[in-house]
C-alpha cells in the first residue's frame, strides 16, 4: 500500500468513524439504537478514537510522502483545514475526559458539559468535511474523479455534515428548551 493509499483511507475513515460516532445516538436510524445510553457512550468512545487514530495515521502518511517528494507541507486549504480539523479532535477526544470524570471540571454542570461536547464535536467534523470538500477540489482528484462520480464525492460531506448538524443541534436544542 503506498503513501496515498494510506492517506485516503485515513481520510475515508475518519469520514466513517466519525460520522457513525456521531449517528449512533440518533433514535432513527442507528443500528444499535436497542443498546443502553452507557453502552451507546462507550461504542461512541471507540469509533472516535478509530477515527483520531486514522486521522493521524493519513495525516503523518502525507506528510511523509510530501517529505519524499520534496514539496511544502500544508500549503494547501484542504492541507490546512485538515490538520486544524486533526487537531480539534484531538483535543475533543482529550476533552471528553471531563464526561467520563465530570469532577475534574469543578463548577461546571454536567449538562453543560455535554452541550459544549457536542458543540466542539460538531467543529470538529464540520471541518474534516470542509478539508474533504476542499480535497475534492484538488488537481489529483479531480484528474483521477470525473463526471458523477466527482459530484456524489463532493455530495456526500455535505449531506452527512447537513444530518449531523440537524441531530445535534435537535438533542441539544431540545434539551434546552425542556430546561427553560
Amino acid at each position: 500500500m503506498n503513501h496515498r493509499s494510506v492517506f485516503q483511507v485515513g481520510h475515508r475513515s475518519f469520514s466513517f468513524f466519525m460520522t457513525e460516532a456521531i449517528l449512533l445516538f440518533s433514535p432513527h436510524g442507528s443500528p444499535i439504537r436497542m443498546l443502553t445510553r452507557r453502552s451507546k457512550v462507550r461504542v461512541h468512545w471507540v469509533l472516535q478514537c478509530a477515527c483520531l487514530a486514522c486521522a493521524a495515521l493519513g495525516l503523518a502518511s502525507i506528510v511523509y510522502n510530501k517529505h519524499l517528494v520534496g514539496k511544502a507541507h500544508f500549503a494547501s486549504w484542504h492541507g490546512l483545514l485538515g490538520l486544524v480539523a486533526v487537531c480539534v479532535a484531538g483535543l475533543q477526544c482529550l476533552a471528553a475526559v471531563s464526561l467520563v470524570y465530570p469532577s475534574l471540571v469543578r463548577g461546571w454542570p454536567l449538562a453543560r458539559l455535554k452541550r459544549w461536547h457536542a458543540a466542539a464535536g460538531l467543529l470538529a467534523y464540520l471541518l474534516g468535511g470542509g478539508s474533504l470538500v476542499l480535497g475534492v477540489r484538488s488537481a489529483w482528484f479531480t484528474a483521477s474523479v470525473g463526471g458523477l462520480a466527482w459530484y456524489l464525492a463532493a455530495l456526500c460531506p455535505a449531506v452527512s455534515g447537513l444530518v449531523v448538524v440537524s441531530q445535534v443541534t435537535d438533542a441539544y436544542m431540545a434539551n434546552k428548551r425542556l430546561q427553560s
